[in-house]
């Protein structure tokens, strides 16, 4: 009887080692639930909330909106189930819903699910504005992950409107030259390759963004050796004043209103240009910078030109003075034209921020050809279209003359490299003693690039 009892017992102690095991399993996934919750901020409380909810109603919700397949052939299990079936009714075909994960996060949800036979990322596209509603969204948009998964990411919250703060790390950005431009409208972070890039233009009226989406770049790529700035800023007269006051030092050039300095300024970099142009084969080996990227001896050149429209304005009159100004703007307009269109392959890129890109503010044989184009709020469509080209008349939700409202201070849209179409950008906002920080700890970094060139050479014979 001991022996019989011994061998019930054994099976059964096993199974209480398993349910307990279970429970304790369970017992530590829910406390571990319950911390993240209470330690969550009250928005992403609501967004856990949300997600199980999403998460719990997928398989109900997925057939009604058709983003569920039907088998209709039968299993082999229900093959042989059939065979022992006498009444003679068919096997019952088969509902198949993707497979499904939710996450959150403060602004909603993110969804990843499988692609089915008939089932891909363009029913799921179809079915958006369904499932915002259903998971009461503000917006839903669907992307393709790799092939046959695809991300839904659901924003109850619009991104748009609450303003970011972006803390520099004081480290060098991982890649060269990727620019960290801030979230989309669906909180997902955008950024931009600025690699093979000659030129970028930034517009919008005064105070809603363009000095402080410059600050990030220069916090963010400062501690970098491979990179030296320069800097023409229309709104000063003098280095210690204005937006740029604490970036002076580390910038090899620096000059403010002054026609004819900037004149100087522009000239001195063509000939950084030419020069590159000329050994760019004998020094790197190859055609194109960007084909081993920048160094410290031969460091990507940034020129920023902050109210471009000082610089380049048409100036009428006969008076000497007039001329000479009207003089100065034209020989401007050719030196930043040869920078854009034949720096590229010698790492020089040109930022040209003004309040309206428009022909006088910008001369088009340079605005055109800038790539990368944004734009805070404009108050005409001749100004959005000016700045971002007259796709953005298709594009009505994105264009900018919608973001006057100081709720948007900070948001730009732009033409995105990757996707079709334009995309509203919140730009975070750079605290000003951070951004002085990091241009006093990197400012031994600073060298004028023309003086790296007899280094990068060698010793003449």
């Amino acid at each position: 009887m001991n022996g019989f009892n011994d061998s019930i017992g054994e099976p059964y102690g096993f199974g209480l080692l398993v349910v307990g095991v279970a429970l304790a399993v369970l017992a530590g996934w829910s406390v571990w639930w319950l911390v993240r919750y209470v330690r969550a901020d009250a928005m992403t409380r609501q967004s856990i909330r949300q997600a199980a909810r999403v998460r719990w109603a997928w398989k109900r919700l997925a057939p009604m909106l058709k983003l569920s397949a039907t088998d209709r052939t039968a299993t082999a299990l229900a093959s042989l189930a059939s065979l022992a079936n006498t009444d003679g009714k068919p096997v019952k075909p088969r509902v198949l819903v993707p497979a499904f994960k939710v996450t959150h996060d403060m602004y909603g949800v993110i969804a990843r699910a499988g692609c089915l036979p008939g089932v891909g990322l363009e029913q799921y596209q179809k079915a958006a504005p369904h499932l915002a509603d259903a998971w009461k969204c503000t917006r839903v948009a669907v992307t393709q992950e790799k092939p046959g998964h695809v991300v839904i990411r659901g924003v109850r919250l619009d991104p748009l409107k609450f303003r970011t703060e972006h803390r520099p790390t004081g480290l060098p950005p991982e890649k060269a030259a990727r620019w960290d431009l801030g979230l989309d409208e669906y909180a997902q972070p955008v950024s931009v390759d600025l690699a093979q890039v000659p030129g970028v233009t930034v517009a919008g009226l005064p105070g809603y963004g363009k000095t402080s989406l410059i600050n990030r770049l220069l916090s963010d790529w400062a501690p970098a050796p491979w990179v030296q700035f320069a800097c023409a800023d229309g709104k000063v007269s003098a280095a210690h004043e204005g937006d740029y006051a604490d970036w002076v030092r580390r910038m090899f050039a620096f000059v403010g209103d002054d026609l004819a300095e900037a004149n100087t300024l522009f000239r001195q970099l063509v000939e950084l240009r030419r020069a590159r142009s000329a050994l760019v084969r004998t020094v790197l080996g190859v055609k194109s910078m960007w084909d081993v990227g920048p160094s410290e001896k031969w460091p990507l050149v940034v020129l920023v030109i902050d109210e471009a429209h000082t610089y380049f304005r048409d100036h009428k009159g006969s008076d000497p003075t007039t001329k000479k100004l009207a003089a100065l703007a034209a020989e401007n307009a050719r030196l930043v034209e040869d920078l854009v269109k034949k720096g590229r392959s010698v790492g020089m890129l040109v930022i040209l921020a003004t309040q309206k890109s428009t022909g006088d503010a910008i001369p088009t044989f340079i605005r055109d050809v800038c790539p990368v184009g944004l734009s805070f709020a404009q108050k005409t469509a001749e100004a959005a279209v000016a700045a971002l080209g007259e796709e953005i008349r298709d594009w009505p939700d994105a264009n900018p003359i919608n973001l006057q409202d100081p709720t948007y201070v900070g948001v730009a849209s732009m033409n995105h490299q990757s996707q079709p179409g334009f995309t509203r950008i919140r730009t975070p906002y750079v605290p000003d003693e951070d951004a002085a920080e990091v241009a006093l700890t990197t400012q031994h970094l600073t060298a004028n690039p023309a003086d790296c060139l007899p280094a990068v050479m060698g010793p003449t014979p």
